[in-house]
């Protein structure tokens, strides 16, 4: 009796709400996320034993985390037209479900630029009113975890590298999708990509202002997302490229 309400709350639309950003179950669910960076990191160094289960469960993980959260919204009958997969992190995880079957250099630039720093951001300062252990706080950190995970491993598994030009054409290509993006927004009265306005709840986008600033603030700060975004696979290059160099003249 008592598991069964548990469970009933757990899937509840209204059940287990007051999320409170940097509780120590936040906490605690940013230290795993990047536990599993960690892992990744060392199971690299078992390559061969490892990278088909790390693989197929990323992949797996993408796709039922985007149906699962589909279906609780509709079985809960809450779901809404602002609820299609169009926000920047389920266009990463289509990406990243393409990358898994088939690999393609321009495809993993658009990853790596809308699916690394984005989603750890929205891990940091989340969009959330459920707390642990409710199905949506689930959910959200999981996907959220998964995108730069599967990132991660395409870097450190499958040797995908990022040159600096690509952060011009992720930039400018990020912009060509919030065009029909903003027009879709003014015909369904939806927000996504945070076009219409700054989330409901308190993130990094209440502080960027309203009207022209607002986009003004979005758009650097999508610069500088880039930009830091690329630094790490940046170094990682240089560092590469002075190793094989030292190989040469040796």
């Amino acid at each position: 009796m008592y598991r069964e309400r548990c469970d009933s709350i757990m899937f509840s639309a209204t059940g287990m709400q007051g999320f409170k950003m940097f509780s120590t179950v936040h906490i605690v669910t940013l230290v795993l996320f990047f536990a599993a960076c960690g892992a990744l990191v060392y199971f690299r160094n078992q390559q061969k034993r490892y990278q088909q289960s790390i693989k197929w469960t990323l992949f797996i993980l993408l796709p039922t985390c985007e149906i699962s959260l589909q279906l609780w919204l509709i079985l809960t009958h809450q779901w809404a037209v602002s609820d299609l997969p169009l926000q920047l992190c389920s266009i990463s995880s289509f990406l990243a479900m393409f990358l898994f079957l088939k690999r393609n250099k321009k495809v993993f630039y658009l990853l790596y630029f809308f699916g690394t720093l984005t989603p750890i951001l929205a891990m940091v300062t989340p969009e959330m009113t459920y707390n642990f252990p409710h199905f949506r706080y689930i959910e959200y950190f999981l996907h959220h975890s998964v995108i730069p995970l599967a990132a991660f491993y395409f870097i450190l598994y499958e040797d995908f590298r990022v040159p600096m030009k690509a952060m011009i054409s992720s930039f400018l290509t990020v912009n060509l999708i919030a065009v029909p993006i903003f027009f879709l927004n003014v015909l369904l009265g939806t927000n996504f990509f945070y076009l219409a306005s700054p989330t409901e709840a308190k993130t990094i986008l209440t502080f960027f202002g309203s009207g022209i600033m607002y986009y003004i603030n979005l758009e650097i700060a999508a610069l500088i997302v880039f930009f830091i975004t690329y630094l790490p696979i940046g170094i990682l290059q240089r560092i590469e490229n002075k190793k094989s160099a030292s190989v040469k003249q040796n």
